[in-house]
């Protein structure tokens, strides 16, 4: 058995398909399944049940996939902090990116640590901030951009705040209060809204400003994307409370949109969040280019 042979496991058991997961490995797709096939009988057991049409894990699969991970990312970490001794930054770089994130340029942030660190490979995930950190608790992610609800931290990684955001009403250019100076919840409260999944934190920004202030609302339309929710609001749809610094850009290139500030609604808390326990010498490196110094 060696580390190869895991990769190749591995990238099956995300692809569940044998050609794409030789893609991902760039390696033809018969060297591939004869190196699976002779692990599995190295092993004796299967670690793919196959048909012409599907590819699924095995128990045994599942559980030899969990340990195949594991041995993956320590021999990755014992790669890269051999570098990082040798004064050379390599490894890989695991970003939780929330879909609203507006704190931070992203893009402009990733070519800056690029520019400085071009041997790491960075892997971006998106995701709910409740998602996310709890990816960083794991071990699965390095660092994550967080967005949530005033007055709650996330919980078991270190942080930074970002920013401190209020929302805005966003509503269709031609709803009755687009162009209105400002808006109080108990005049929308009975309109239809457009809102994130209940239960996640970028719902619940909306859901305890309701509350707080007595009121009741329906929520007509659930969506896990912000574009997708301002596209609702544009087709004339509903309304929604959206953070400002989110939403403004958007807004500005689209007149079939507008928004209005509210004078009791809900505040955004941005954080840098990244883990606690033995950070890598790439996620070090983030750290850096962040202007973030060393925590213990």
């Amino acid at each position: 058995m060696d580390l190869q042979q895991m990769r190749y496991v591995v990238a099956v058991a995300e692809t569940r398909n044998f050609t794409r997961a030789a893609e991902r490995c760039s390696v033809v797709q018969s060297a591939l399944s004869h190196r699976i096939a002779g692990l599995e009988r190295e092993l004796g057991v299967r670690l793919f049940a196959r048909s012409s049409r599907r590819v699924e894990l095995t128990s045994a699969g599942t559980a030899f996939l969990a340990a195949a991970r594991e041995c993956l990312a320590a021999a990755d970490r014992a790669v890269a902090d051999a570098s990082a001794a040798a004064g050379v930054v390599r490894g890989r770089l695991a970003v939780g990116v929330l879909v609203t994130t507006a704190a931070v340029d992203v893009p402009e942030l990733l070519a800056r640590y690029r520019a400085r660190y071009p041997d790491v490979r960075v892997l971006l995930r998106a995701g709910g901030s409740d998602e996310l950190a709890a990816a960083i608790r794991d071990g699965d992610l390095d660092i994550a951009f967080l967005g949530l609800p005033e007055g709650e931290r996330p919980a078991g990684v270190e942080t930074l705040v970002l920013d401190d955001d209020a929302h805005v009403l966003v509503v269709p250019a031609g709803h009755r209060l687009a162009g209105a100076s400002r808006v109080a919840l108990a005049e929308v409260a009975g309109e239809t809204f457009v809102d994130f999944v209940d239960g996640t934190p970028a719902r619940a920004q909306s859901d305890r400003a309701f509350t707080a202030a007595g009121l009741v609302r329906d929520v007509a339309y659930e969506a896990g994307v912000a574009e997708l929710i301002t596209r609702l609001i544009a087709r004339g749809l509903g309304i929604a409370l959206l953070p400002s610094a989110f939403v403004e850009p958007l807004a500005a290139d689209d007149p079939e949109l507008a928004l209005v500030p509210v004078v009791d609604g809900p505040r955004r808390i941005e954080y840098l969040a990244w883990s606690r326990f033995n950070p890598s010498p790439a996620a070090r490196a983030m750290l850096d280019v962040l202007g973030v110094g060393p925590r213990t």
